[in-house]
């Protein structure tokens, strides 16, 4: 059972209460942090065993572990996620089982929550499974960036409600209405449902959302062309009255027919008369085709749009403009591929999120990948405007391979009869844990991944591919990078114990301002590391958990 309470006496906004969600509320805090192991990468037509660090990825594995896995590259990198999660609608047997009784999700569960996790409500464990994903979700969107989450009625408003917790309820955006289908059912026992619902938030308030782009329907209210171009007509009257604008309320003069026009008292001239002497000077003032309009229209011209003559979204898409689950299904059916997805989304519907919410340059993230729609569009539009977006996938079915891979392999090469989109992608399996339960380092990670991971935990920025000291370039092997005046060293080796020493200390340039050494031993004593600028970290003990 969950509940909505009101909290606190200041913060007067609703939040959700449900069993289990002390015990997941942190629980993205607890997940292992485990390393990414790349299996291949595909370039056209080709597989490689060479791994494209900044390119495209598709991860196998549990998407709460693959996300936490994406912290120390892409944390606040990630411009637009896109995520299609469950509906929880109860029916068995898909693909991708919306019952929230996938044994992966049932031995999760009965892990984190308990015992009792046996006993929840569906809606108890639906909400157990998606709170500590869209926290790792919020951690990794940039601060100009936004997520759009897939839903319909079942979960929609319990999602608002998390989502309001984990994102601010002042960075809601909108709930946009997708229409799924373009007919109704007839022996629908209840109500037909024709839509389902994208909700929308942003990381913060600098997020800016793109115009789309204009199409013929837009143009077709641009009728008319003089010489400085093609224009509409706008109301040249605003829905004032003349008791409160008395300075709108005055007679203009048809120069064409000589007659005197007032405006309704109710609904006054938009310009005063000193702008309205403006226009005139200006030709902007339009009387109609053949000059004997009773009233006149302001001319709106197409070139003068702002933002390149785009237009504003809006929250309700129709299938003509973003597609529905049948061409959806029909888009899928053409890979050939053995999959049987009940309710796919169309590439057009992922489409119209990337033109409001990516650049031609961003990361853009899908941690339910599914079939691989999202890929599927950023290929597409980097196709069609020469862009560089990125796509990260992550998929835990066994599929993520035979079917959301082979997808992405058919879109570069091509398939039927479309052309291929060419590209790139690398894909990865979740390796093992980074630090074991008793605190030791795994002696079964790589080095360089360790590294890695050190360097994230003391400056939340990934490991710099050339590594530089605060002052110039370093010659010392174990030395991470420079953050903040601060230099960063990690002296380990796999088979041996490492001892931070005065020789060690010799190797340091000291023309920055201090350091942070870890090591297995100090042999320094704590006044000559304070009067070095040292600080020592044990080596596994201070090594922190993600």
């Amino acid at each position: 059972m969950f509940v909505v309470v009101l909290s606190g006496v200041k913060r007067k906004l609703p939040t959700l209460e449900w069993i289990g969600k002390d015990k997941v509320i942190n629980h993205h805090q607890d997940v292992p942090y485990r390393i990414l192991e790349h299996k291949y990468t595909y370039v056209g037509g080709g597989v490689t065993g060479d791994e494209t660090a900044d390119g495209n990825k598709i991860i196998k594995g549990d998407n709460l572990a693959a996300l936490k896995s994406l912290l120390p590259q892409y944390e606040g990198k990630i411009k637009c996620i896109y995520i299609d999660p469950p509906y929880n609608t109860g029916n068995e047997g898909w693909v991708y089982n919306d019952n929230v009784n996938d044994p992966k999700i049932k031995k999760w569960l009965n892990q984190v929550v308990g015992r009792e996790g046996e006993d929840l409500s569906r809606h108890d464990k639906w909400l157990c499974m998606m709170y500590p994903r869209l926290k790792l979700l919020q951690r990794l969107l940039s601060d100009d960036g936004a997520i759009f989450i897939s839903i319909d009625d079942t979960e929609q408003a319990n999602l608002r409600l998390i989502c309001d917790e984990i994102f601010g309820a002042r960075n809601f955006i909108a709930n946009i209405l997708w229409q799924k289908r373009y007919s109704q059912s007839n022996d629908h026992k209840t109500i037909c449902p024709m839509h389902d619902f994208l909700l929308v938030y942003r990381k913060s308030e600098i997020w800016q959302r793109n115009l789309l782009p204009r199409t013929i329907e837009n143009d077709r209210q641009y009728r008319y062309e003089d010489e400085m171009g093609v224009f509409r007509p706008d109301n040249y009257t605003c829905n004032k009255s003349a008791d409160e604008r008395p300075n709108l309320y005055y007679p203009i003069i048809n120069p064409n027919t000589g007659e005197e026009i007032w405006p309704k008292k109710t609904r006054v001239w938009s310009f005063s008369q000193e702008m309205h002497e403006e226009n005139i000077k200006k030709d902007l003032v339009f009387w109609g085709k053949d000059g004997t309009a009773h009233v006149p229209s302001f001319k709106r011209y197409r070139d003068a749009l702002r933002g390149g003559g785009g237009t504003v979204p809006t929250t309700w898409w129709t299938f003509e403009f973003a597609g529905h689950n049948d061409s959806a299904r029909k888009e899928i059916r053409q890979f050939s591929l053995n999959i049987d997805f009940n309710t796919p989304k169309p590439s057009s519907l992922v489409e119209r999120i990337l033109q409001i919410a990516a650049s031609k340059d961003c990361l853009i993230l899908d941690s339910f990948a599914g079939s691989g729609t999202t890929a599927h569009a950023v290929l597409n539009m980097n196709w069609r405007d020469g862009g560089d977006r990125k796509f990260i996938l992550v998929e835990m079915e066994d599929y993520a391979e035979t079917i959301t891979a082979e997808r992405i392999r058919r879109v570069i090469d091509g398939y039927s009869d479309v052309e291929g989109t060419g590209g790139s992608f690398s894909f990865y399996e979740l390796g093992e844990p980074m630090l074991l339960e008793d605190g030791n380092l795994n002696e079964n990670v790589p080095v360089e991944l360790i590294r890695e991971y050190v360097f994230y935990m003391e400056t939340k920025l990934p490991l710099p591919k050339t590594p530089r000291t605060t002052s110039g370039q370093s010659g010392n092997h174990y030395y991470l990078g420079g953050c903040a005046n601060t230099d960063y060293y990690f002296y380990y080796e796999r088979d041996s114990i490492t001892t931070l020493d005065r020789a060690f200390l010799r190797t340091l340039n000291n023309l920055t301002e201090g350091y942070v050494i870890y090591a297995d031993k100090c042999r320094v004593s704590p006044e000559e590391l304070k009067k070095a600028c040292v600080v020592f970290k044990k080596i596994p003990r201070d090594i922190a958990r993600l």
